[in-house]
Formats: C-alpha cells, sequence, structure tokens
C-alpha cells in the first residue's frame, strides 16, 4: 500500500471516527419517555373457574405464585395467541355482549356477571420490543384503568393484581425484559363482581403507557403545585418527589421553571444540592413567584406550564412537565362558591363513563365532544358520578374551562380504602378544574348515623392531609341534620324533594351547601305521550315522583337561594343501566339532557334558556299527529325572550310574558298545519 493510500485512509477513518462522535453526541436520548401501548393487542374470553376455559392458566406443578417467572398458560410468554381476536385499546368487551332478561338491570341487562361465567373474564395480550440502548433505565407499564379485578404478567413473571376497576395502577419492569428483542405482556380482567350500580363496561377500556426515565427521577404523578394571588402577582408552591434507584449514592439537585403557552420561560428556581441514598425518595419544596398572572377561569382556561428538571452528577437525568392553573376557590356558607374573588352559581351536570356504541371505552375526541356539548346548554361543572374519571377528562376540563367534582368510588377507613384515596387524589390534585374532593355517594347504611360521622371525619381528616387546598363534599339523600350531613366541609343534597335544606342552613349555618343531584326528571328524546307498554316517557318536564322535582322547579329553588352553590343535574347523558322506571326490556336509563347518542332532549332547550346568554326560542311537542285532529295538545315554549306570541296557520294563539326560569304553555286543539312563535 503506498504512502498516498495509507494517508488517504487515515483521514477517511478521522473524518468517520469524528462523524460517528458528532452523530452520539447530537442523538441523545430522551431523560423521559412515555410511550402508547393501545395498539396491537389480541384478546380472547377466559372462565373464571374452568380451568381448560381459562387456557390451563395457574394448572402447572409450579404456579406464577409459587415461583418467578413461571406465568403459565395465557400468561406464559411463548404462548400461542395467534388466533386471538386483533384490536386496539381502549376496549370494552361488554358493549359488544347480546342483552339477557336474566342479567343485571343496573348494567344495561348485559350478558355478563356471576351468571355468565363465559363471556365474564377476558385475556389480553401484546408484544412488544424494547432497544438494547434501552438497558439500565428504569422501565414500567401503566394501565390508566381496567374493569376490573386484572392481573398482569410480562415474559411470564407475575406483577401484580389490582381489584378495582377505577383505580390507575404501574409495575416497575425493567428487570424482566429482554433487551434488543421482543416482550410480552398479558393481562388477565375478570368482571364478574360490580363495582357501582350503573353500567362499568369489561376490560382494559383506559389507556395503557409504557414509561422510561433514567434511575433518578421524579416519581410518577409526583409534583404538586400550589397557587396564591395577592394582588398583581402569583406565589407558586411546588413540592417534587425524587427518587434515586441506582445501586449507589448520587447527589441530586431540582431545577423548576414555569413557562407560559407560548413556551417562554417566565420564571425559575433551584433547589440546593442533596443526597440521596440508594432507592430513597424525597419531597423536596419551592418558591416561585409570577407577576401579571392569567387567572384561571370559565372563560379563560388559561394553563401554564412547571418543568421539573432532575440533574445528577451535572448532567439533567429527568424532565417532568406539570400543566397546571393558577386561580382561587372559596364555597362561602352564606353566598356560595367564588372563583377567583367572583361568584359563580354552579349549573353542573352529573355524569358517567359511557357512550353510545363504545360504552365505557370512549376516546378521547368524544369525551371533550361530550364536555363541549354540555357547555353548549350552559353547564360549568363536571360531577364525576360515581368514581374517579380518566386523566384525560380531567385535561379536557383544564383546558375547556369546566369546573370538577372529583369523586371516590367507596367509602371507607381501611388501609385498602385509603390507599385508593391517596392514589386518585395524588394522581388528579394539579388539575385547576377541580373545585373539590366527594369522598361518598349516598352510603345509605352509614350516613344518617354515628358510624357514619366516624368514618367521614376520618376519610376527610385523611384527604385533607394530601390535599388542603379544596372543598370535601359527600353527596347524602336521608338521614338529613345526623350523621354525614353534620360534619361534612360541603353538604352534597341528593334531591330536594327529601331535605329542608333552609332548616338545614338553619341549623348549620357555618356549613355551605350544594345540590350534588338535582332536578331529576325522565324522558324519551322526541316522544310526547306516556306509553307503558313500549316503555316510552313523555318529554315534558315533569317531576317524576314526589321525592324529586322537575329540571324547572329544581333550577328554581337553587337560583333563588344564595346560600346553595348551585346544583348539579341527573344527569347530562342518558346511560346503560338504571331504567327506572321500567325493567326489562329497557336496558338504559331515561335521565340524560342528551341522549345516549348524544342528541339533546326538550329539557336540554330549557336549561339553555336560562344558563346561558344566548337568545333562545325552542317549541314543542312535533306537530304530525295522524287522526288526532279535534284532541287537545300541550304546547310548551322555552325561551328566554320577555314575551312569545305562539301561532298556529298563521293564527295568533296568544302572547305571554316570560317570568324569570320558567317556561311558557299553551292548550291547543290539534289541526294539521305549522306551529311557530313570534319574539
Amino acid at each position: 500500500m503506498n504512502r498516498r493510500i495509507k494517508k488517504e485512509l487515515v483521514i477517511c477513518w478521522i473524518m468517520m471516527f469524528c462523524f460517528v462522535n458528532v452523530f452520539s453526541q447530537n442523538k441523545t436520548a430522551a431523560p423521559r419517555e412515555r410511550l402508547p401501548m393501545d395498539a396491537g393487542w389480541c384478546f380472547a374470553f377466559g372462565h373464571p373457574f374452568d380451568a381448560k376455559k381459562d387456557f390451563n392458566t395457574g394448572t402447572g406443578y409450579f404456579s406464577y405464585l409459587a415461583k418467578a417467572a413461571y406465568g403459565d398458560g395465557a400468561a406464559a410468554a411463548g404462548f400461542d395467541d395467534r388466533h386471538w381476536r386483533k384490536l386496539n385499546l381502549p376496549h370494552d368487551w361488554a358493549v359488544e355482549l347480546p342483552f339477557d332478561s336474566t342479567a343485571s338491570k343496573s348494567h344495561g341487562y348485559k350478558a355478563i356477571g356471576r351468571n355468565f361465567p363465559e363471556t365474564s373474564v377476558g385475556w389480553y395480550r401484546k408484544k412488544f420490543f424494547i432497544e438494547k440502548s434501552d438497558e439500565g433505565k428504569r422501565i414500567s407499564i401503566a394501565f390508566d384503568g381496567v374493569y376490573r379485578n386484572f392481573s398482569v404478567w410480562v415474559n411470564g413473571f407475575y406483577l401484580g393484581t389490582e381489584p378495582s376497576g377505577y383505580t390507575g395502577v404501574e409495575y416497575n419492569i425493567s428487570e424482566y425484559l429482554n433487551y434488543g428483542g421482543d416482550n410480552t405482556i398479558a393481562v388477565r380482567v375478570d368482571a364478574s363482581m360490580e363495582e357501582g350500580w350503573f353500567y362499568e363496561g369489561a376490560g382494559i377500556y383506559r389507556h395503557v403507557w409504557l414509561n422510561k426515565t433514567e434511575p433518578v427521577h421524579v416519581i410518577s404523578n409526583g409534583t404538586f403545585v400550589t397557587t396564591s394571588v395577592s394582588e398583581a402577582k402569583a406565589k407558586i408552591t411546588v413540592a417534587a418527589t425524587v427518587i434515586n434507584e441506582h445501586k449507589s449514592f448520587k447527589d441530586v439537585t431540582i431545577r423548576h421553571t414555569i413557562v407560559d403557552v407560548g413556551g417562554n420561560a417566565l420564571t425559575t428556581a433551584t433547589a440546593e444540592q442533596f443526597p440521596l441514598k440508594s432507592y430513597e425518595q424525597r419531597e423536596h419544596s419551592l418558591e416561585l413567584q409570577v407577576t401579571h398572572p392569567q387567572l384561571w377561569s370559565l372563560e379563560n382556561p388559561y394553563l401554564y406550564t412547571l418543568v421539573t428538571e432532575v440533574i445528577t452528577n451535572g448532567a439533567v437525568s429527568d424532565v417532568y412537565k406539570t400543566a397546571f392553573g393558577i386561580r382561587t376557590i372559596r364555597f362561602d356558607a352564606k353566598n356560595g362558591f367564588f372563583l377567583n374573588g367572583k361568584p359563580i352559581k354552579i349549573q353542573g351536570a352529573n355524569n358517567h363513563q359511557d357512550h353510545a356504541g363504545v360504552g365505557a371505552a370512549i376516546p378521547d375526541a368524544l369525551q371533550e365532544w361530550r364536555i363541549k356539548k354540555l357547555k353548549e346548554i350552559g353547564c360549568n361543572a363536571y360531577r364525576s358520578a360515581h368514581n374517579p374519571p380518566t386523566p384525560e377528562l380531567l385535561d379536557i376540563c383544564d383546558r375547556l374551562g369546566m369546573l370538577v367534582i372529583d369523586e371516590n368510588r367507596l367509602m371507607g377507613v381501611s388501609s385498602h380504602h385509603f390507599d385508593y384515596l391517596k392514589r386518585f387524589i395524588v394522581r388528579d390534585r394539579n388539575h385547576p378544574s377541580i373545585i373539590s374532593w366527594s369522598i361518598g355517594n349516598e352510603e345509605w347504611g352509614i350516613e344518617g348515623n354515628e358510624l357514619g360521622v366516624k368514618i367521614a371525619t376520618t376519610m376527610q381528616a385523611f384527604v385533607k392531609a394530601i390535599d388542603s387546598t379544596r372543598g370535601i363534599t359527600a353527596a347524602i339523600s336521608g338521614g338529613w341534620q345526623k350523621g354525614i350531613s353534620n360534619v361534612i366541609d360541603i353538604m352534597g343534597v341528593n334531591y330536594i324533594g327529601q331535605i329542608n335544606t333552609d332548616q338545614h342552613h338553619a341549623e348549620f349555618p357555618g356549613q355551605p351547601m350544594w345540590g350534588t343531584e338535582e332536578g331529576s326528571t325522565r324522558a324519551t328524546r322526541g316522544a310526547y305521550l306516556d306509553d307503558d307498554a313500549t316503555h316510552t316517557i313523555a318529554a315534558y318536564d315533569k317531576k317524576p315522583n314526589p321525592n324529586f322535582v322537575s329540571i324547572e322547579d329544581g333550577w328554581k329553588y337553587y337560583a333563588a337561594r344564595e346560600y346553595l352553590a348551585g346544583m348539579f343535574i341527573w344527569t347530562g347523558f342518558d346511560y346503560r343501566g338504571e331504567p327506572t322506571p321500567f325493567e326489562w326490556p329497557s336496558v338504559a336509563s331515561y335521565f340524560g339532557m342528551y341522549d345516549g347518542c348524544g342528541f339533546p332532549k326538550d329539557n336540554a332547550w330549557y336549561l339553555k334558556s336560562w344558563w346561558t346568554n344566548d337568545t333562545v326560542l325552542h317549541i314543542l311537542p312535533h306537530w304530525s299527529w295522524n287522526q288526532k285532529e279535534g284532541i287537545e295538545k300541550d304546547v310548551w315554549v322555552y325561551s328566554n325572550c320577555d314575551e312569545v306570541e305562539l301561532f298556529l296557520n298563521k293564527k295568533s294563539l296568544g302572547k305571554k310574558k316570560m317570568l324569570r326560569y320558567g317556561h311558557l304553555e299553551w292548550k291547543v286543539i290539534y289541526k294539521p298545519g305549522i306551529t311557530g312563535c313570534g319574539l
């Protein structure tokens, strides 16, 4: 080889080395990744007690509970699932099942539950690839919610079991993974038992995530941002919990930066360096200040971002982002609810997680559409009935400007109950939309006695130890002036037909109150005659029974009392189950202002008349009554106009003045033609 060739080769080698070196420096791995795991799952039905129909899982000489990596049957990494159904998450298999008259009424007569073992257990499996370069990171799998009682394996290693369908769970899988190759996750879901008395679905109905971090990082849901506002300044207090999952001691520094919606850094604070032992975690607090803050409100739901950087040995090992709002909230026993010092009357709606076609597995875009539909009729608040919602729904409420009651699923004071309470509050407490935690709903066994007092006061104290910035409520429908109603921060009234709120307010003048469920009515969209044979309820706003009031009477009652913070109607949308007052073959409720598909019922126009500033003029019923000539019909008008004139075939039937929060009625003899209103 001559000298020239040698020289060119050396130059070429140097250039390659420099290129590779620069490339490797520029290709710095992200310190934190949150990757969606919703695509590419396989699904099949298992069985709650027949081992053969449950793929012989747990029948080996050593079970997965006896020794590590002994997941067998459908839990084994090498199980052949090629013939299983392919699908993406979120998924609700219950909504796909047939109806059965012997099934649970509360769950919409779907063929699932203890009496339907063939369709009450479902298996999910998924293969996923992990890069060789990820070795050394901390990797976890996180489930936002699976209904219910689900167990998880990765590569045959048993991770754990979560009984509740409403509690998120995260498992470390770092040591179980095959780096540079394929891995298998298996999930067994048993929906034989119900948690609620409403449709709850079945399966992995919320998102799944793969989280990757460096060993020193902020723990999941590890920041807590609180704000206080004084004149033109806001004090931001940040508590961040950092863990060191190295095998050795590390020196750690935390740096917080507040960023506005335009991506501009407004202020930064850095903590002094502190030591962390191996597997030690520590909470560290810092204060920052924002001048002339944009306050989060219903009209301007402004969100800041807190960027938390963890610095280890001079290098950034984690970047954790927290969306938050700057706002003040206050419940006043005399004057109701205040947001940023401004009185706001709560115009709320209760809702279950259920929609036509998809059941409980509501896509994020559909959840946003539902919130927007509620806002169209003037709703400014959402009660998550009766369980914590998806994280995405709360993100949407933050972004669109919707107040929220975030509700616990089951009351109790054991470590089991406290664990659930803490997990959902820590997950959700940075959301500015949340104005109250609800510890329970209609707990008839305890709400009116001394046992309820003990449980409620203990739970309330525990919640305040986690978050003292919000009031605690409970929805109560019995045992007034005793039990839980006397000790809860904010008295939640379920139906004024069952309580004299004026009397309660006189006896407990320092306790704020609001209607956690109110104004319940029942209606079939587009129907204007009751027909028990077809389970049809006329869509006129009338009280359904002596213990309930109509939508109109409910709103008139709350609007007239300044001490009542407002009310949440039952409900915003129809949902499967609770087909009151009917049973089979009715399978869904009649309570919604919108039907199960999201089309408005006539009652929605009453709310829009008095809950918005839009000009509203809505007439009911339809005017196509075959063979009903000469029959008297009730014609109603919902409007916020001062005066309305009704016409039939261009002939005036008279003008009427609209009273505040009311509606207008005419008795009209039917004849074919066209009805109409004039302002």
